[in-house]
């Protein structure tokens, strides 16, 4: 009896030693929350699951609103956000006496003109209604691309409202709309300034587009990014989530989902 209790021990010593091995394991996986637009969703699916592999649980928390992420990331709700460009958080946190930074660079999109009615920009004349997104960031890069186009002159605002052209060189109507219409006003406008997620959504490939807003050095403001708090700006496993991103095959995955309409941009210069 003696001899099969002493048997028993080591058993249920050694099952408890696996347990517990068991629980290490599972301890040491970091989760991550990162907050996200729905529309980006298939780009994260393929990086999470290249995460797990190095033992972080990356969840995915979806938005629809622009507002809602960096809310969510300032009040601890998330441990990161991937959804806007330099511009809007530099904004953001003027606005709200914030610290978020941006830890990693992911893609810039530039704006593309569409028509079903011409081929080139070129071949706007007078009276050509052309519309563009109403919000302010996009209305002053619609404005701005209209202007490297030559068809406007504005002043020198930093980002310009349709108040601030000076100058029509061809008399064409500018009409800002509700930028989720913008694809729809091809119907009735001769063009529309559209951005990369609403373009993908309505499947208006790239290659079909008559003028792409152009990067210069000014396009630095335009490139979307990871971000966190400054606090955790250095924290080692969110570096690791920024390389997850920045590889050759989601570079490929982010043309595929968006039709073209979206660029890498963390290997670009400016």
């Amino acid at each position: 009896m003696k001899k099969l209790r002493g048997v028993l021990f080591i058993v249920i010593a050694a099952f408890s030693i696996f347990v517990l091995a068991g629980c290490g394991s599972q301890s040491s996986e970091k989760t991550v929350k990162v907050g996200i637009m729905a529309s980006d969703e298939p780009i994260w699916k393929p990086i999470q699951k290249k995460l797990k592999k190095q033992n972080i649980d990356l969840k995915l928390v979806t938005f629809n609103d622009y507002n809602q992420p960096n809310q969510a990331l300032e009040q601890g709700e998330l441990d990161i956000n991937a959804f806007q460009h330099i511009y809007f958080l530099n904004n953001w946190n003027k606005a709200h006496n914030a610290d978020l930074v941006p830890i990693g660079k992911t893609f810039i999109a530039p704006l593309r003109v569409y028509s079903t009615k011409i081929s080139s920009i070129k071949d706007l004349k007078d009276g050509d209604k052309v519309t563009l997104p109403n919000d302010a960031t996009n209305e002053g890069r619609a404005l701005e691309l209209l202007e490297s186009a030559g068809l406007i002159e504005l002043n020198k605002a930093s980002l310009p409202t349709v108040k601030d052209i000076t100058k029509y060189n061809t008399k064409i109507k500018v009409t800002p709309l509700d930028a989720a219409q913008t694809a729809h006003s091809l119907n009735d406008a001769t063009a529309a300034i559209v951005n990369n997620t609403i373009a993908a959504d309505a499947k208006l490939p790239a290659k079909e587009d008559i003028y792409t807003e152009k990067i210069t050095k000014k396009s630095k403001r335009w490139v979307n990014v990871i971000a966190t708090t400054k606090k955790n700006k250095d924290n080692a496993t969110y570096k690791k989530i920024v390389k997850a991103y920045q590889t050759e095959s989601n570079a490929k995955n982010l043309k595929k989902i968006y039709k073209d309409t979206t660029l890498p941009a963390w290997n670009m210069k400016f």
